[in-house]
């Protein structure tokens, strides 16, 4: 099952689980300090939430979480054909998970990222993401 992605920025880990667990009636997948994931069945949707009070009320990234990695790399080769700029990642630690991965921005500069967890870290290392500072699409 593939399900879209909304990686958000919050002031306050704690307050920001305590909503999203009442908005979607679950708790949170993964709990770490500073970051919280939601795997929401109902909607389809992974909900990530990121401590980060400079950037509080924003967007972080936005994605689409496949089964595979083929899936990845099939995804990767589609939007190269089309002609976006993309950035592959393989085997790299993000959000306390191992993943493979390929980024590209919208025409406004959001991130998306297109991923497969390949399993669990200890490890945060999240990091702003720019596939380019141009316009993806040409």
């Amino acid at each position: 099952m593939s399900r879209v992605q909304l990686a958000l920025n919050v002031s306050d880990i704690d307050a920001a689980v305590n909503f999203y667990s009442k908005l979607f009636g679950t708790e949170p997948a993964k709990r770490r300090p500073g970051y919280a994931n939601f795997a929401i069945a109902e909607p389809p949707l992974k909900l990530v939430l990121i401590e980060n009070t400079e950037a509080a009320g924003t967007l972080n990234h936005l994605g689409v979480e496949v089964e595979t990695t083929n899936e990845v790399v099939t995804t990767s080769d589609r939007l190269q054909q089309l002609g976006l700029l993309t950035r592959p990642e393989e085997q790299v630690t993000c959000c306390y998970a191992l993943q493979d991965k390929v980024w590209v921005n919208d025409p406004d500069g959001a991130p998306w990222e297109i991923y497969k967890v390949l399993g669990d870290s200890q490890v945060r290392d999240i990091k702003s993401v720019e596939v380019s500072k141009e316009s993806c699409c040409q």
